[in-house]
């Protein structure tokens, strides 16, 4: 009587265990989708936006549905697209090349950091997580940039500012490689005379695939959205040949309600009075964050297993 007393009281637990995971899930779901609407309706609505008559946007505001839709926008952007397809340009390059050369100096000091025999470890990782704590100010940062290193209106002032590692992302990888890695596979790569420098780049860097394009996400997302440093570090005399999308995207925001009030001059035939300057707005906008919509879904996979790896910690 007794076993079938605690049998039945076990099959009433789990019952009770089971409903309650699926009410957990089911406000999971309804949290995440809130949290998934946030996102896209501002999104939809950038797009719709670019693709509405710019005098109904000044007229009603934006809308979901708009009374007129236009391509003045898009025509405008490719009027001008010798200066947009430039600044696309730089903008592939420097993410390409910024983002390959911060993931090489990041997993080097990631994998420096994961080696106990390192010395002067605790020491080193000390100072990268102090650097998540304080920084030297714009103006020292400024001053250090343009008279020691000179990168002023040289195209390595969009790269070198963001090479300067994120402790965030050196403290993933080095977790990554400090757990993730099987130690014995190190040890083997030893005893087979594999230098230090072998072990790294033979052993650990092609099975840490999920943290470096966890990582590289991070950071091409850094240099794709980047304009501070196209702000601070190039002119428009000297450097606006080497200005990035988004750095076109701010100069239009800044000019564009001056130029709206010139209403003598012109603009690839179009008077400047009458530019679509709402709408442009937002169709660069779209423009420039199109590719990063392209590649996201092939790293998100990564991206989840990789963040989740990476923050374990002994």
């Amino acid at each position: 009587m007794a076993n079938v007393t605690t049998k039945s009281n076990v099959a009433i637990n789990k019952k009770n265990r089971i409903k309650q995971d699926g009410n957990i899930q089911i406000v999971a779901y309804v949290y995440l989708s809130i949290l998934t609407a946030l996102v896209l309706i501002p999104f939809t609505l950038l797009i719709i936006a670019s693709f509405t008559d710019n005098d109904v946007v000044l007229r009603n505001g934006f809308s979901f549905f708009p009374e007129q839709f236009s391509l003045e926008a898009y025509r405008y952007i490719v009027t001008e697209w010798a200066t947009l397809g430039r600044a696309y340009g730089v903008t592939i390059f420097v993410t390409l090349v910024g983002t390959t050369i911060s993931i090489i100096i990041t997993s080097l000091l990631a994998y420096a950091l994961s080696r106990d025999e390192l010395p002067g470890r605790n020491i080193i990782m000390f100072l990268v997580v102090f650097t998540m704590l304080f920084n030297g100010g714009i103006v020292s940062t400024y001053i250090i940039y343009t008279n020691v290193f000179g990168i002023r209106d040289t195209i390595w002032a969009l790269i070198v500012p963001n090479l300067l590692l994120s402790a965030f992302q050196v403290i993933l990888v080095r977790n990554y490689f400090r757990f993730s890695i099987p130690p014995s596979l190190i040890e083997a790569a030893y005893l087979d005379g594999a230098s230090e420098f072998g072990v790294y780049s033979k052993v650990v860097m092609p099975l840490s695939l999920p943290i470096l394009a966890t990582v590289g996400l991070m950071t091409t997302l850094q240099y794709w959205n980047d304009w501070i440093n196209g702000l601070y570090f190039l002119t428009a005399r000297n450097g606006s040949h080497l200005f990035s999308i988004q750095n076109v995207l701010h100069q239009i925001n800044e000019n564009i309600a001056f130029l709206a009030n010139v209403s003598t001059s012109e603009l690839a035939g179009i008077p400047i009075a009458q530019l679509p300057s709402n709408t442009i707005r937002m169709g660069i906008a779209v423009v420039a964050i199109f590719p990063i919509l392209l590649i996201y879904p092939f790293f998100i996979k990564y991206f989840i297993k990789g963040i989740t790896m990476g923050s374990v910690k002994e």
